[in-house]
């Protein structure tokens, strides 16, 4: 299939992803099926209702799309992209995001405000519930942070509650993340995220199955979970009741063939049922960052490090110097201020434990101090050791 990406599509080109989209009776896995059969929606709407039956069509969809009915939205559709300053992601573009394509029904068409290129990086969602607590609230800002800072891009559905932390946590801490809304992107839900919702389209990215102008309708948000899941190498769980959206979220992720999170909490909270529940099902319990990052494939993590190497301004060489005194000394004058603080606080014959350094290295705080530490082991300059203790590598 032809790539398009979202800044590349001519208006007609555009005007037919749509049109495609607003097909009435067409469903993803058709929607797909068809364009594949036909290279390009251009071609498909120019083919004969008998030529669209035959690729897998229906007749009333064969009918629907020979007529062209769904242009005159598709026109209306159009227009509310360039108000909005939104874009198209199809299913052919460079931007539409590889793990996206795995599932049993990825949409055909995305709609999106922001940075597209974020599409293209290793995400984790991270969700919960609308109600947390203050420990939920706190445990889903402070890891998301704190894998974003290991470069994954942090993926939520903007909701109330858990995913609003996570989205803010991320935004303050510089970092990358992506809102899956259950409405038009052009759509504000909740209301009192304005003012995040316009970050997000600045910094972030919004993102979204449904046409500009769908309103929040409540069964399109288990649709909305299923490209939350879609989009990420797997789902964090904070907190969340035994049968709620997050769980939605989790059991989806689980078809998907991504990795279970969930954060443990008091067994007398109901707002830990369900992720307590998940743990005892088989998701893997997390504590910190380190537990999501370990659990990643190996070519994943090789790519977190080369991007923490590139955001360090590393560059590697076959050279044996950077093995070195010498070496080190050039990696070290490239520091930030907290990372050389850690490093210089570390010993070669005796660990340091995590919670000695945040204590030590105050007024830097523990989420900078954790990836601080994740940026010098993949440097090669600290190995972590069991119990979440730290030693400086000795290089002689």
């Amino acid at each position: 299939m032809p790539a398009a990406s979202a800044s590349s599509l001519s208006a007609d080109e555009q005007l037919h992803w749509l049109a495609l989209r607003m097909t009435p009776g067409l469903g993803a896995k058709t929607a797909i099926q068809l364009v594949e059969a036909f290279r390009t929606p251009q071609a498909l709407f120019r083919a004969s209702k008998s030529e669209i039956e035959a690729a897998g069509a229906s007749v009333g969809v064969a009918r629907n799309i020979s007529s062209g009915c769904a242009f005159e939205d598709a026109v209306t559709q159009q227009q509310r992209l360039a108000e909005s300053g939104a874009f198209i992601v199809p299913v052919g573009s460079k931007h539409y995001p590889a793990q996206l394509k795995e599932i049993y029904d990825p949409p055909p068409v995305l709609f999106a405000r922001g940075r597209v290129e974020l599409l293209e990086t290793l995400a984790i969602a991270v969700v919960g519930t609308r109600h947390p607590t203050t420990y939920g609230t706190t445990v889903a800002g402070r890891l998301a942070t704190d894998l974003s800072n290991a470069g994954l891009t942090i993926a939520s559905g903007m909701a109330r509650g858990i995913d609003t932390a996570a989205h803010k946590a991320v935004l303050e801490a510089g970092g990358n993340t992506i809102a899956v809304f259950g409405c038009g992107v052009d759509e504000l839900y909740p209301a009192e995220n304005k003012k995040l919702a316009a970050q997000l389209a600045e910094s972030g990215l919004i993102l979204s199955d449904f046409p500009m102008g769908t309103p929040p309708y409540p069964q399109n948000f288990p649709i909305r979970n299923r490209i939350i899941s879609g989009i990420s190498l797997g789902v964090l769980i904070v907190e969340g009741g035994q049968y709620s959206g997050s769980a939605i979220t989790a059991r989806l992720a689980a078809e998907h063939g991504r990795e279970v999170f969930a954060v443990p909490g008091n067994v007398t909270s109901k707002m830990s049922w369900g992720p307590n529940l998940l743990i005892k099902q088989g998701a893997k319990l997390v504590q910190d960052w380190n537990d999501v990052v370990t659990e990643l494939q190996p070519a994943d993590r090789r790519w977190l490090v080369d991007r923490c190497r590139q955001q360090l301004s590393l560059e590697e060489s076959n050279d044996p110097v950077t093995n070195s005194e010498a070496g080190a000394s050039a990696v070290v004058d490239q520091m930030t201020e907290v990372g050389r603080a850690c490093l210089f606080s570390l010993k070669t014959d005796a660990p340091v434990a995590l919670d000695h350094l945040v204590e030590s290295l105050q007024p830097h705080s523990a989420s900078e101090i954790i990836a601080a530490l994740f940026e010098l082991e993949l440097s090669g300059l600290v190995r972590q050791l069991p119990g979440k203790s730290f030693l400086r590598v000795w290089l002689g």
